[in-house]
């Protein structure tokens, strides 16, 4: 895994960025995570620790997007921190195989939109509420990482919401102007919060009207390069 930080030291300025959330944005995490969740949550009964029954699809994918101290008591309720603490671990452990074993996929369009904003000069990033080392496996896997300036997750930074991830991001690299784009209301709302344009990806996992708030909602990712001024930069 690695973390390119392409940008980092004092006296860093982006005059425009383009901050993207993972799953359901860049990620079709639907055969990714639904597994993951399962796999951990089976070890957990295996281990005494998990006695109810297995949430369906639809519940582990609503939670995409959360942090881990809200996921763990929606999928898991009654259960305590410790418990929460395995289970991210064996979460964690079964996604990095999941990943090895190519059972994962970007939207269709992915690799060639950012690619075409990265040519033209943006400086590119991930801000996901995913554990530490979730992004990093993602983007090295399909060869991507070289394309983002900085890869941002809730558990690198150890951030309690999309807000203040996204103002930890804009504050180390002096953003002067971006775009948030996301599929959940937490990503319209920290783009808004740290007063960015937002771009409402309604391809995603976001209920409907969930994204009524976005500046531009967009049905596919090819779409992106529509709305995001990139012309080159020399």
């Amino acid at each position: 895994m690695s973390i390119p930080t392409r940008f980092w030291g004092d006296g860093v300025s982006i005059q425009h960025a383009v901050i993207f959330d993972m799953d359901g944005t860049l990620l079709q995490s639907e055969t990714l995570a639904v597994p993951s969740f399962r796999g951990a949550l089976k070890d957990l009964k295996e281990m005494g620790l998990y006695e109810g029954d297995l949430p369906t699809d639809r519940q582990i994918t609503e939670t995409l997007g959360m942090i881990a101290e809200e996921i763990w008591p929606k999928l898991i309720p009654g259960s305590d921190e410790k418990t929460h603490e395995i289970a991210t671990q064996l979460l964690s452990k079964h996604e990095e195989h999941l990943v090895s074993e190519g059972c994962v996929h970007l939207y269709p369009g992915v690799i060639e939109q950012i690619t075409a904003l990265h040519e033209a000069g943006n400086a590119l990033f991930v801000a996901s509420n995913a554990q530490e080392g979730y992004v990093e496996w993602i983007c090295d896997y399909f060869s991507i990482t070289h394309l983002f300036t900085d890869l941002y997750s809730a558990g690198r930074f150890q951030t309690k919401s999309k807000v203040d991830l996204v103002a930890h991001l804009i504050k180390t690299y002096n953003v002067q102007d971006g775009v948030m784009v996301g599929d959940r209301k937490s990503d319209i709302e920290a783009g808004k919060k740290n007063g960015l344009k937002t771009i409402g990806c309604d391809f995603g996992f976001a209920h409907p009207g969930e994204l009524d708030g976005a500046h531009i909602k967009i049905k596919s990712f090819a779409e992106i390069t529509n709305h995001i001024a990139y012309e080159k930069v020399t």
